[in-house]
């Protein structure tokens, strides 16, 4: 395929950690909406596995205080864009991962349910690594070969008042510039 995707929607060439916490998507369910997140474990630190190991059900609730706090948390995102622009995905793009929560976007609830989940490994109060942004781009332009995506929109846009992220460290209009260039 032109895109790299397989048939489940597995993306070629990149790291596979399959999640357990993904299902079916509702039949005739077309995936329409791209959903940026962040997330450091532990928090506001980057580079370990705790995003994995929370994705696959493995957290250590003895390796950091924080873990023991959501250790029962059963979550996942399609994909991970690493501080150093490395991919990681984690459940296949026909299914549907458990990234959103209680969201809504334009009247439409369960966002899971049309939705793309990429969570950056950042945080709000520090500046996202500048290789992340080309990563991001050219995933997204992956997805829209794929998908009839119709918006891209962040975690705190679908769940106004309960998410935050990607936050105010994130530089929307440096990821719009290089959608619309075609740039990364």
């Amino acid at each position: 395929m032109t895109s790299g995707f397989d048939a489940e929607g597995w993306l070629a060439g990149i790291r596979r950690v399959p999640s357990p916490n993904c299902d079916e998507r509702p039949a005739g369910q077309p995936v329409r909406l791209i959903v940026v997140h962040a997330i450091s474990l532990p928090p506001g630190e980057f580079g370990g596995d705790g995003i994995e190991r929370l994705f696959t059900n493995t957290l250590d609730p003895d390796a950091h205080p924080y873990y023991r706090e959501i250790q029962s948390l059963r979550v996942s995102a399609h994909f991970l864009v690493r501080r150093d622009g490395g991919l990681v995905q984690f459940v296949p793009c026909r299914q549907r991962a458990w990234h959103a929560g209680e969201s809504c976007w334009r009247g439409a609830g369960c966002c899971n349910d049309f939705s793309i989940g990429i969570e950056l490994e950042g945080c709000d109060d520090i500046p996202f690594a500048p290789p992340q942004y080309p990563a991001l781009a050219r995933l997204i332009r992956l997805l829209r070969q794929q998908h009839p995506i119709e918006d891209i929109a962040g975690h705190a846009d679908i769940a106004p008042g309960r998410k935050t992220d990607p936050g105010p460290q994130f530089d929307w209009a440096q990821l719009h510039r290089l959608l619309a260039r075609g740039e990364a």
